[in-house]
This record gives C-alpha cells, structure tokens and sequence, in this order.
C-alpha cells in the first residue's frame, strides 16, 4: 500500500493451452530484489528500533545498531505489522511465525552483547509471567513500580533496583542500564538458575574403526580432520578457555584411551560387552587440549595404523552414546560421531528396511519416521545430561538416517553426509566442515523459552530439540547456526494502540563454563489494516517458517499431499492481496504484493528441493537428511540454500574481489540462475550455503585460463581441484578473495567443484540442478509455475474464463 506499481509486461499475450510466451526479463528478479536492498544497506546502518523502514532481506551483509529491538539475525517475523484479530489474519492467509535463532553470530562492526550481574538476586522479571525486565516495560509511580509489556501486570520494583524518573518517565539511570537500552542482553544467573555446576564444555570424538571405516579413507582423513579442527597452524587450541577433549574409537567393542599429560603414551582400554557397557576410568578420559597436546596429537597419528587390519564390519553406535552419557552426566558438552554402517547389532541394532517400491507412494513416510524407540530415548537421556551430539555419516548403503540422525535431532546436533565417500572429492569439505562445527559458539545444557503479548499465544515449535512440555525448548546443546521456528496465534483482539511484544530467553551454559540467560526482545506494530500485514511481510522468513511446516507434515502426509498444500497456500496468499488490496484493477492481472513478489518463485524452489521433490530417485537416507538439515536453518541460510548465489568472475572491474578497510568485498553483478544467462565464453561462482561450484564456459578464453588455473586449454582444467591455485594475476586474486569471502559468510564449509560446460558425468548435472529458474528437478520452470499460479488465481477470484483477461504482469 502506498508503494509504486511497478509494471511487468510480457512480449507475447499468454496462450491458455500452448505453452506461455514470456520474457523471463520481465517477471519479477530475485537479482533485482536482493541487489537493491543491499544498495540501500551498503553504508547505512539499520536501526532496530525504527518503525518506518523496512528490515533487511536475510541475504543482505548489513550492519545493526540495536536501539531496544534485537538484530534481525536473532529474530525474524512472518510480517512486521501484527493483525490485530484472529479474522483478518486469516483473511491475509498469511502464517504468523516466528524463526529464532538465539546465538547467531554478529558482523564484525556491530557492538557485542553486553552482560548483567544482578547477583545473587538474579535479574529483575515480571512476577506473574516471569518476563525479564527489558526496554518496553514502563515504571510508574516514581520509579517504584513497573507494568509488564507482555502481561501487563504492575510489578513493584526491589528497592536494590529503585531510581528516579525524569519528566518523560525514563529512570535516570538509563545510559547506565544496558537491559533497559538493548533489544539482546546476557544476564549473569545466580545458583537457583543452576542444574548442575557449570562447568566449561567437553568436546569428545568417537571415531568408527570398523573395516568400511579403514578401506574408504574415512579414518585416515578423520584423524587428520580432529587435529585441524583442535589446534591452528601454530599449535593453538581453537576452543574455548577451559573446555576439554576426550578420544574413543569402536568396532563392535569400544575402546577407551587414558590421555593424562603425565604419561608417555596413550593407554587403551577396550570394553567388550557392548550390551552392559561402562566407562573404565575416571581420570583421564577428558584432558586439556593444551597440556595433553603431544599425546592426542600422537594417539590420532597412531589410530590409522592400529586398526589397519581391521576386518569388523558392524561398528556398535548405541553402546558409544550410552558410555559417552554416563561419563558426562555430571558434566555435558558434545560428541561427535564418525560411523560409516548400519549398526546391526549391539544395542540399539536395526535392520534393512530401505524399499524403492515405497518411493512417491503413501506409504514412503514410513521410511521417514525411525524404526523403534531406542535411540529416540537414548537422545532424551543425553538431553537431561546436557550432551549434544553431531553426527559425521559416511555411508556405502543403507545407514537409516531417519532412526540414527534422532541423537541430533532430539539433541540439538547436526547430521553430515558423505555418501560413498571419496577422499579425493570429499575429504576437503568433511575437514572444513569439521572445523567450522568446532569453532562455532557454542552453548549447552539450555532451556529456551518464548513469552508474547497479552492476546497472543504460541502454539507450535519447530526445529530440532527435545519438549517435555508446552513452552520449553530443550536444547541439550545449541550454535551459532540453529533456528527454531515458533507459530504465533490469536487469544483475543489486540489494540492497535499498543504494540504487540515477544521475548525469548534463552538459559544456558557457555562454551568457557559460564551460566547465563540471553534475552531477545521485540516489540511491533498492531494494525487493523490488511494492506499493512502485506506491506510489512517478510517473504524469507516466511518461505523459511513455511518449508519448517511443510518438513513436519510430511512425517505424517503423502509428499504429494505436501507439495499441492505449498502451491494452494502460494495461491491463498496471493488471492487474498488481489481481492481485498488490488480489487479495483483489471481481472487479468496478475497482482504481486510488493513484499512478496517472489513468493511464487520461492515456493517453487522449495518444492524442487531434495526435502520435498516429487519423483523416484531421492532415497530415503537423503531425503531425510535434508528434511532435518531444513528444520533447523536459519533464514538467511535458507535463502541462499533455495535460491543460490550466482556471480560472474570473468571481465571483472578492478574495485571488485578486493578487501576494503573494513574487511568487506565488493561483488560484481548477481546473474539470475538459470542456463539461459550463462555465457559460453564466461565463468561464473555459485554457491547455495553448502558448496561452491566454478563454471567454465566451453569458449572461456585461454588467457583467463592461464591466469586462474596455469593452463591454456579446457581440457587441461583439472576437475578434481578442491581449492584455486595461488597464481599471482589479478583474476586469481580477485577470485580467490571472492571465493574466501563466500567462506567467511557461511556457517558450512563450501566445498569448491570446478564444472566445465559439456564435460564432466557428475559435476555439470549437479551444477545445473541448482539451477532454480529453469525446469529441473521433476518441477516446473520458474515462467511455467507463475503462470500455473497466475492461472489458479483466476479461479480464486474471478468466474470469466482464462482466456478472456486482457494480460498484464503487475507488482504492487
């Protein structure tokens, strides 16, 4: 409301039957739509707390000043103004969602969290919904009392925390209060917060040393993997002060290894009753990565070796969980696992169950839900210890994601994947990706819980985590990386007068053993307006709340059934904005919203995605895989996963691929993804948040070959390189920067794949199913589908046949 019309006009008027003439130039561009909005935060800050200008696409790099709203990396809205009753949301058909992501990290530029000691008394909170006190709440009676933004309850201040208020109401010790100034504060928690004396994390690695383990190369690049991920080039432990590690390796026994810095060596102990299994030391088992540098170093060195003969093929997963729990009860942390097979006996053992025949039929989400209770219930208790778990999965057949990938599930962990694992294609992304998991900030043994207004309520959670109740987030381990998608329902009519308000508030123990609460609050706007619902709606964090959703229909739906609820829900929001906002126009149009302009294409890249795409070779461990990796990705993750990055590196203008002073790199032009913008005599970088791909045209011209790879023909590209060679041009230092960029922006390690156009089996078809704009992936082209909808949409709101309408591409 109130914004330009833009006008999109095709070449051709659309055909009912034939297939539609288009110019896709002049449909809606994500390119258009993200580079603009970067263009505005390119040197301007954003200020939370301003109610006048729109936030931030998730895939812009911008910079927050947090003025009493949190940053939106912690926090996104389905749409910024609240309806205020339970009937005209629904009218919009809009979700009103949430997604949370509680420790993500911050730019370089902006001001860290500031911590508060209350001491002993703890933090000042409402005493009714045990709201903690925060920017929004207002003190009355001068000074004395304060009324709860969220409940509204008039509280009585602790005389320890009484001042005086000047003439408009504000304590006079404001500039001295970060929690009554900042949108996200950390409060230092007294013992009654405590469960268990904190203490700083422990990090141990459980490495498959069964014969699949040994013969794939798995082992010999694991080991090496623990020790980059521990220790920088010079020796330094990249974890947190105070945080210790611990080493085990298994078959179908499990072998622990005394690591003490006063011994020579490490001393191995192995429990062969996998089916009672203990811990057979107290002392030793977790060390300090400084002190105990040589022996861990030397033990990895030695693993390889140890096992090189190994013929066991079953290595025993539960029986590690189970040890791993008991000899952190008292403590928690992470383990992360290494395991390269089905576990087919010890505790825990499952079977083959993989049926191809079940694949797009009702009965394929059977394969989606896990096979007993047994690791579901092991994760709860890792869960009450405070013990997180990833999970590094190298699998040749059948592993059954869907039964093991519960331990970080339920945990708040991580599954990675490397199917038929090849050193030479993916040892460089399983290191990186074992680094990046290392270093992330890190918390554990939490507690999340998210508070609303008087009149809203939660009412879903979705993500990955463990709730014995209604309200509270278990999280028996969380990063940087992890979101959580919160539905938001109506419990009365709101005031349009009074802003609608959440928190979230976060307890947890830190990597370095502190315990703290991290508070996030947000206060918004109520309208009665349904042109401001659509003004104001974010179509990334819907897009990102919607495929959380779709991702848990689909344990108890037919896929199918999942898809067409995507494509009606696109419809029903889109009908919605064309009947009630844009009623007066011509019925041919097809009317976007402003703000959502792409949600056409969006819904389209979630039903291409291996989460949800129709046809019959997505097995199940993958498909899984991805439905879990989905559910707990954070917005601007997702927005790239969907719709990648794609920017050609050829011809490229000295300004870009350089660090300016602030550590920033200028990127040259977006190219929308689609194999009709590629230019044969180019090279374009892509990257979607889990890889890298470098395309190279067939007419690339040598001399750009010479001065990015050293060679002067195509064919001599070595498709096999993991990492640009270090040629000193300026096309090579600008690309490499690119490339290192891109790194530092993502919480995955892109993994570079160098594709040359007409050659290559697997490089190029994997390239080209990234794609989003052209027909692939058993789904649509992106022109197809928006005319599918236009065509839906017509039938929503209008009863003139199709073919009729005058055509006119509109957004609004």
């Amino acid at each position: 409301m109130g914004q330009p019309q833009q006008q999109f006009r095709p070449q051709q008027p659309i055909q009912p039957v034939a297939k539609p003439k288009i110019d896709p130039d002049q449909i809606p561009s994500p390119v258009a739509v993200q580079e603009n909005d970067q263009a505005q935060w390119d040197d301007t800050p954003f200020i939370t707390s301003s109610k006048t200008l729109v936030t931030p696409l998730a895939s812009s790099d911008f910079m927050a000043i947090d003025e009493g709203n949190c940053n939106p990396r912690f926090f996104r809205m389905t749409t910024y103004n609240v309806p205020n009753t339970e009937d005209l949301l629904s009218t919009a058909q809009l979700p009103m969602g949430l997604i949370i992501q509680p420790l993500a990290k911050l730019r370089a530029d902006e001001a860290p969290i500031e911590t508060v000691d209350f001491g002993d008394a703890g933090p000042a909170r409402c005493r009714r919904c045990k709201a903690y006190i925060n920017p929004y709440m207002i003190f009355t009676n001068g000074g004395q009392r304060f009324v709860c933004n969220l409940c509204l309850y008039e509280n009585e201040i602790d005389p320890n925390y009484f001042c005086n208020l000047d003439m408009s109401g504000r304590r006079l010790d404001i500039d001295q209060r970060p929690e009554l100034r900042n949108g996200t504060i950390e409060f230092a928690v007294p013992k009654e917060y405590w469960n268990k004396t904190p203490a700083a994390a422990a990090y141990v690695f459980a490495i498959d040393v069964s014969w699949s383990a040994v013969q794939s190369g798995m082992l010999a690049n694991c080991v090496e993997g623990i020790k980059e991920a521990l220790w920088d080039a010079n020796g330094v432990s990249r974890l947190a002060p105070g945080a210790q590690i611990g080493i085990l390796t298994y078959d179908k026994t499990v072998h622990f290894y005394n690591l003490s810095s006063g011994l020579e060596q490490a001393q191995m102990m192995v429990v062969p009753d996998v089916d009672d299994v203990f811990v057979p030391l107290s002392d030793g088992f977790l060390v300090s990565p400084e002190t105990s540098k040589s022996i861990v170093e030397s033990l990895l060195d030695t693993i390889p070796q140890l096992f090189a003969e190994n013929k066991t093929t079953d290595p025993v997963i539960g029986a590690v969980v189970q040890a791993v729990r008991m000899a952190l009860e008292n403590r928690g942390g992470k383990l992360i696992m290494f395991q390269t097979a089905l576990p087919t006996s010890g505790p825990g053992a499952l079977k083959q169950r993989e049926d191809s025949k079940l694949y797009g039929t009702d009965k394929e989400r059977t394969l989606f839900a896990p096979q007993d209770d047994f690791y579901k219930k092991v994760a709860e208790s890792c869960v009450d210890a405070g013990l997180s778990i990833d999970l590094f999965l190298f699998p040749n057949a059948y592993i059954d994601v869907a039964t093991l990938g519960c331990l970080p599930s339920i945990t708040g962990g991580e599954s990675h994947m490397f199917p038929n694992f090849n050193p030479a294609r993916d040892a460089v992304k399983f290191k990186g990706n074992l680094a990046k998991l290392v270093a992330r900030p890190f918390g554990y043994n939490a507690l999340m819980r998210v508070r609303c207004s008087t009149g809203l309520r939660i009412t879903e959670h979705f993500g990955n985590f463990h709730m014995k109740n209604s309200t509270d987030l278990e999280l028996a381990g969380i990063d940087s990386e992890k979101a959580f998608g919160v539905l938001v329902k109506h419990d009365g009519k709101l005031d349009e007068k009074v802003e609608a308000s959440f928190q979230v508030a976060l307890l947890y123990t830190t990597a370095d053993g502190l315990r703290r609460v991290r508070v996030h609050n947000f206060s918004t706007p109520v309208t009665t307006l349904l042109g401001n619902v659509f003004r104001w709606a974010d179509m990334d964090t819907t897009i990102n709340f919607l495929a959380k959703g779709a991702i848990a229909q689909g344990l108890s739906k037919p896929l199918n059934e999942v898809r067409e609820a995507l494509t009606e829900k696109c419809v029903k929001i889109l009908s919605s904005y064309r009947k009630n906002c844009a009623s007066s126009t011509a019925p041919g149009q097809l009317i976007l919203p402003e703000s959502y302009k792409l949600f056409p294409l969006y819904a389209l890249t979630l039903l291409k995605s291996k989460s949800l795409r129709s046809g019959i070779d997505m097995n199940s461990d993958i498909r899984v895989h991805h439905m879990r990796m989905l559910r707990s990705m954070g917005v601007s993750e997702s927005i790239a996963f969907f719709y990648p990055r794609m920017v050609p590196v050829f011809d490229m203008e000295e300004k870009v691929g350089v660090r300016g002073p602030t550590g920033r790199v200028l990127f040259p032009p977006l190219v929308r993804v689609s194999v009709a913008r590629l230019n044969p005599a180019g090279a374009y970088l892509l990257e979607n948040g889990q890889c890298m791909f470098l395309w190279l045209g067939r007419d690339i011209p040598s001399n750009y070959l010479m001065d990015v790879f050293g060679v002067s023909t195509l064919d001599e590209v070595d498709p096999s390189l993991r990492h640009l060679p270090e040629i000193e041009s300026q096309t090579s230092n600008q690309l490499r920067t690119l490339a290192a960029y891109m790194q530092e922006q993502r919480g995955k390690y892109l993994n570079l794949v160098i594709v040359r156009q007409g050659r290559g089996q697997h490089e190029e078809p994997e390239f080209l199913s990234l794609l989003a704009e052209d027909k692939n992936n058993d789904a649509m082209s992106y022109v197809d589908y928006l005319c599918a909808i236009h065509r839906k949409i017509q039938t929503e709101v209008s009863t003139k046949p199709y073919e009729n309408h005058t055509r006119l591409w509109t957004s609004r």
